[in-house]
């Protein structure tokens, strides 16, 4: 079965993201060891770098962990109205994509009809 245009388009963008943040806050990370929150923002870059390489090999748990992703980052932008709705609306997005039911049907191996 071929994949859905709208997986794989997500799993690029969550590769494009994972890659860029994890060499962007890296190198602010090595440079301030003091600062505790590098790893954990490098750990969320990975976890994004994850999802969209194992979007692209069919794993279900992946389109999840790509939706716990985008929600983290919503509720983590609350504080800021306009960046909040930005990730709200990235999320329905998201969601929409890897949850329709093409996407559904590829993730569990299902033939259409």
């Amino acid at each position: 079965m071929r994949r859905p245009i709208s997986v794989t388009v997500v799993a690029c963008v969550y590769l494009a993201v994972g890659i860029g943040g994890f060499a962007t806050h890296f190198s602010a990370s090595v440079t301030d060891f003091s600062r505790f929150d590098g790893f954990w923002i490098e750990l969320t870059e990975l976890a994004a770098l994850v999802s969209g390489a194992f979007l692209l090999r069919r794993q279900n748990w992946a389109r999840w962990l790509a939706l716990a992703w985008i929600a983290f980052h919503a509720i983590i932008s609350f504080g800021k109205p306009s960046e909040f709705a930005i990730h709200c609306l990235f999320c329905a997005g998201i969601a929409w994509a890897l949850f329709r039911s093409g996407a559904d049907e590829y993730f569990r191996g299902v033939r259409p009809d």
